[in-house]
């Protein structure tokens, strides 16, 4: 039996091993998806520790992803990311990628939205900020970037290949023209709030949200409610996982049944 994990802390309210067991059982697959939670300063020990225990793969989660860079073999994306949150311990060497980025876009294009062309803004510059606007460059979109610290934007859009980094108070402006608006920030999550003003969207856009409890959002409900098309967080978790599924397995994904397990918990 094959033994595939989440390393972080918390972990107690993922959602991700029921969704990998859902795949696990629907392709017959003999594996467990199970937790892990050590303390902040034991990280390294616990990658060692899942080496010769003979994990197969593992996620990684808050507080860990950047920690984990250091300790296993990261591929070009993620080490741009600066971020691993996939580990695949099938060769002499873990190797570290981040399938964050490739999750959100492979959640856009499942709702027919062309990438390679589109003007997307980004709300946000954290962890699911750096992903995001990294994958939609290498998918061919000009990027803009607002933060609430602009600095911060401005840094990370000096990463991006062709991006620009603004303030929050740029964002009307920088929508009126986009294609894809996404939100990258916590903000909807806590409270009934939302990162963008509703007059500040239009029916042409495609906007998602990273934050998926709960899983239509302010930002969505304003989105849906002028004729935009509304992405909610969940595809972006269910396509990182796919992605982490397809990597560890060379098994196509299960997709609708992991899509079932995971949006019957939410």
């Amino acid at each position: 039996m094959d033994v595939y994990g989440l390393l972080g802390n918390p972990v107690g309210h993922s959602l991700s091993p029921p969704m990998h067991e859902a795949a696990y059982d629907e392709l017959d697959i003999d594996a467990r998806y199970v937790t892990f939670e050590p303390d902040r300063d034991a990280i390294e020990g616990a990658i060692d520790g899942a080496k010769a225990l003979g994990i197969a793969g593992l996620n990684v989660t808050i507080p860990f992803k950047r920690d984990v860079l250091d300790l296993v073999e990261a591929d070009e994306l993620a080490s741009r990311i600066g971020a691993v949150n996939t580990i695949d311990f099938s060769g002499d060497v873990p190797t570290g990628h981040n399938t964050d980025a490739v999750g959100a876009m492979r959640a856009l294009r499942d709702h027919d939205l062309a990438i390679d062309g589109a003007d997307a803004v980004v709300v946000g510059a954290g962890g699911a900020g750096r992903a995001i606007s990294f994958g939609l460059a290498d998918a061919g979109a000009s990027v803009a970037i607002a933060n609430r610290t602009e600095s911060t934007a401005r840094d990370l859009a000096d990463e991006v290949p062709g991006a620009a980094g603004h303030g929050l108070d740029a964002l009307a402006a920088l929508l009126d023209e986009a294609d894809v608006l996404i939100n990258a920030t916590s903000v909807g999550m806590e409270a009934d709030a939302t990162p963008v003003p509703k007059d500040a969207l239009h029916a042409d856009l495609a906007v998602m949200d990273a934050v998926y409890r709960p899983l239509e959002t302010r930002l969505l409900r304003d989105a849906a409610a002028i004729g935009a098309t509304p992405v909610d967080g969940a595809w972006m978790l269910l396509y990182q996982g796919v992605e982490a599924f397809e990597r560890w397995t060379g098994r196509t994904a299960p997709i609708d049944a992991m899509n079932d397990a995971l949006r019957s918990r939410l």
